[in-house]
């Protein structure tokens, strides 16, 4: 008898062959189908505890009654309210199905066997798989060393090293997940200015709304002046719209033009899109979403230094940390606890485990489960 998986999987180009999947965070529903238990948090994939904002939940239902017409393939509406938010021409924008969308554009533009991605070790998951996936080569810098002030950080120097002549593509995540950690202005710009303009920069800004820090990069401004740099953003973080995919970038024009010809058509949906342009709109939503993770993050920062736990410190709406147990052991007791984490040994950093900033009485019941754990402590 044939083995199917073997035979489908030499039909199968190079690149994918040697994909392992995006796993995502758990689902409520399958913990629940799984261990027979009820009343769970689900604290494992960056998402908003104050969910979306009463706008952007307002202006879904105001569009619920046309969903047997197709959205606006140009998605006009939200890339007109977007330009004006950000200072640029409509040209600049492009729309994906979340940012994830954007990157596996940017893939296919400008990657292909023979080429290569530059990126960090510890960076996120989905800029190989992009990568790979058309055939490109992974050129993984080395990060910075735990011990310092941006631990398992981007190291930009390493970077700098891995770009040689067949570059096409260099993948920044600022801040990075799942390690929290950022790149300042002068150093990023510094960095940019070095690569060659045959390369494409992109700079995944999908926490940026949590960084409260001077010396974060105002990136947006800089496409004027480095036409190689496109910035991608998500609607899926602060504002609360990760169930509706929605994302966009920002580039030189000519960039969004090539992204555009790979973009699928009507790859937007028309709630998702009407949500994304009310959540811009709803300025107080968002500062209280940031402003509800700046205490979450403080309470699990200063749980952890009391409890001496190893952690990296984070800018972002999540924080990823070590106990004295198998990163594997601490996501089991914590299912059993009805609490879903993520473990990130896929990420090259064994026994840490990612917690997202929830609403404080999560964090809490997360807290307690986790001092209640036998063998967490050292």
């Amino acid at each position: 008898m044939v083995d199917l998986s073997k035979h489908f999987s030499s039909l199968a180009v190079s690149g994918v062959q040697s994909l392992t999947p995006y796993e995502p965070g758990k689902p409520i529903a399958d913990l629940e189908r799984e261990y027979g238990i009820s009343n769970i948090i689900k604290l494992a994939s960056n998402e908003n505890p104050l969910g979306p904002s009463k706008k952007a939940l307002e202006a879904c239902q105001q569009n619920i009654s046309s969903l047997e017409l197709y959205p606006d393939g140009n998605g006009f509406a939200l890339k007109s309210t977007l330009a004006k938010k950000h200072g640029v021409d409509m040209s600049c924008i492009t729309l994906g199905n979340g940012s994830n969308d954007i990157l596996e554009f940017v893939a296919r533009v400008f990657l292909a066997p023979g080429f290569n991605a530059v990126f960090s070790k510890h960076a996120f998951a989905v800029y190989p798989l992009v990568s790979m996936a058309v055939g490109a080569d992974l050129h993984i810098a080395e990060p910075n060393l735990s011990q310092s002030d941006m631990p398992y950080g981007h190291n930009l120097k390493n970077m700098r090293k891995q770009v040689d002549e067949q570059t096409r593509v260099i993948f920044i995540a600022n801040p990075n997940n799942p390690t929290g950690t950022w790149i300042d202005d002068k150093s990023l710009e510094s960095f940019i200015k070095d690569i060659p303009d045959n390369i494409i920069i992109v700079l995944d800004e999908a926490y940026v709304e949590y960084v409260s820090d001077s010396n974060y990069p105002n990136s947006i401004p800089w496409i004027e002046k480095y036409p190689n740099l496109l910035i991608t953003r998500t609607f899926s973080k602060v504002y609360g719209l990760a169930g509706l995919r929605i994302g966009y970038s920002v580039s030189h024009p000519d960039l969004a033009n090539l992204l555009n010809r790979v973009r699928q058509p009507f790859n937007t949906n028309s709630l998702a899109q009407a949500a994304a342009i009310a959540a811009i709109d709803d300025v107080d939503h968002l500062n209280k979403s940031i402003e509800s993770n700046a205490k979450g993050l403080v309470q699990l920062s200063n749980a952890f230094d009391e409890m001496d736990l190893e952690y990296i410190p984070s800018v972002g709406n999540f924080i990823s940390f070590k106990t004295a147990l198998s990163g594997e052991a601490v996501y089991e007791n914590m299912l059993r606890a009805g609490i879903i984490i993520r473990p990130i040994s896929n990420y090259s950093l064994k026994d840490y485990l990612r917690v997202t900033i929830g609403a404080e009485e999560h964090n809490t019941r997360f807290l307690n489960a986790l001092k209640d754990m036998p063998g967490v402590l050292k």
